[in-house]
């Protein structure tokens, strides 16, 4: 049977210490995965990491603990990963969502314009990277110069912000949605509304099941829970 680790503390609690927040249950400092300290830059990203550790009750369950997860991975993994993830989540704006309109029906395409035309035009005005458009899933080129001034929005990101900002990202299938959300051009809800339109219009259409619910539920929490994390990341 496999060791499951249970709670031993009584206590979690946030103390500044040498690069920043750590956390300690009771007098033991938390260490990541791989024994890294796990020490943040903010006291507000700690605290809700606290509160995480604060809440166990019994075995240890990290699917549970997004903010912890996202400590653990920008201090294990992302640090000497950061180039491949600038570069894995530059390639969203060459990809991205917004740019990929439906061929049919009308109801749809108009739907996808009204809610995703304004944002490729922030993006144009905003980051001075306008970004083409097409019907269908037949991929297409987009301006080098709209992709490095992408490129250089995520750069922007300290290691921290850009853990955060990766799941903003990954979540939504969109570079511009999260730096919309980033930027506090769009708040999270809406964001997250945004990057659903072809799933609403399907629910619509057929309807939907428990599983698919819980799964949007789920998906929805962990891009809210990216939108947080940022924000207490950034000073």
């Amino acid at each position: 049977m496999a060791f499951e680790p249970k709670r031993f503390w009584d206590t979690a609690r946030v103390e500044e210490t040498t690069g920043g927040f750590g956390v300690f249950l009771d007098a033991r400092d938390l260490k990541t995965a791989l024994k890294n300290p796990l020490v943040v830059p903010t006291e507000g990203f700690a605290e809700k990491i606290a509160l995480e550790w604060a809440a166990v009750d019994g075995k240890i369950n990290k699917h549970l603990m997004p903010f912890t997860r996202m400590a653990e991975a920008a201090l294990d993994a992302a640090g000497s990963e950061c180039a491949g993830i600038v570069d894995n989540l530059t390639g969203y704006g060459e990809t991205d969502l917004l740019c990929y309109r439906a061929e049919s029906p009308i109801e749809l395409i108009a739907r996808q314009a009204e809610n995703w035309d304004p944002l490729l035009d922030w993006a144009a005005q905003a980051l001075a990277a306008p970004l083409h458009k097409t019907q269908g899933i037949i991929a297409i080129d987009q301006p080098q110069s709209s992709i490095e001034k992408l490129r250089g929005c995520v750069e922007q990101f300290d290691l921290f912000q850009l853990t955060a900002f990766y799941d903003l990202v990954k979540i939504s299938g969109s570079l511009i949605i999260a730096l919309a959300v980033s930027r506090k051009h769009i708040d999270a809800a809406t964001g997250w509304q945004l990057s659903t339109v072809d799933d609403a219009w399907q629910i619509e259409q057929w309807g939907t099941d428990d599983e698919a619910q819980l799964l949007a539920k789920s998906r929805q929490q962990d891009f809210e829970n990216a939108d947080l994390a940022l924000r207490l990341l950034t000073k």
